[in-house]
């Protein structure tokens, strides 16, 4: 039987592309990278300064690759890369603090703005990343889905477990921690 790699078609579930990579189909992980890589690097992008973003990124998907065979579906696939992003994103401060001070990103470019004095806006991300990584993980995780990945409520809630008000609730907190966190 010849060994024919046919591309993987977009309506497969993560579950079925997991399981094809288990089975040795390496071209299930590349729909996979394909699939997830525009939430990954626009997570990444939030937290850690532009000029490391496309390696931490890659690290994701390293790590990812390396762990997919011992995935056990306890999680929602989207929801164990998350955790493995905010783990590299970490593991990158912790590597990167022992040399420097961690800079970090706006919430002006999370809104889209990109207008302005090029070192201006520079210097805004570093100061919005900078408040991000100092906010308690639930509220930036909640500010990181609403921004990062463009999710709405409903989603971040289902994404979350909580109900609508909770989520809605918790991003009003996280919020003005972060404007409070900012205004100091």
């Amino acid at each position: 039987m010849e060994n024919i790699s046919l591309p993987v078609p977009s309506a497969e579930n993560d579950e079925h592309l997991i399981q094809q990579f288990k089975d040795g189909k390496s071209d299930a992980f590349n729909a996979l990278y394909r699939r997830h890589l525009p939430s990954v690097y626009k997570r990444v992008r939030y937290v850690v300064p532009e000029i490391d973003v496309e390696d931490v990124t890659q690290e994701v998907f390293m790590a990812a690759l390396k762990s997919l065979p011992s995935f056990r579906g306890e999680a929602q696939f989207g929801t164990w890369l998350r955790t493995l992003t905010n783990h590299k994103v970490a593991e990158y401060y912790r590597k990167r603090n022992r040399k420097q001070e961690a800079p970090q990103v706006p919430l002006f470019e999370a809104l889209g703005r990109t207008e302005g004095n090029p070192s201006k806006i520079m210097e805004e991300r570093i100061i919005l990343r900078n408040a991000l990584q100092d906010l308690p993980d639930q509220y930036r995780e909640v500010i990181l889905l609403r921004f990062a990945e463009g999710l709405q409520f409903n989603e971040v809630a289902k994404l979350t477990g909580q109900n609508l008000e909770a989520t809605k609730s918790l991003f009003r907190r996280a919020m003005s921690a972060l404007r409070n966190h900012l205004d100091k």
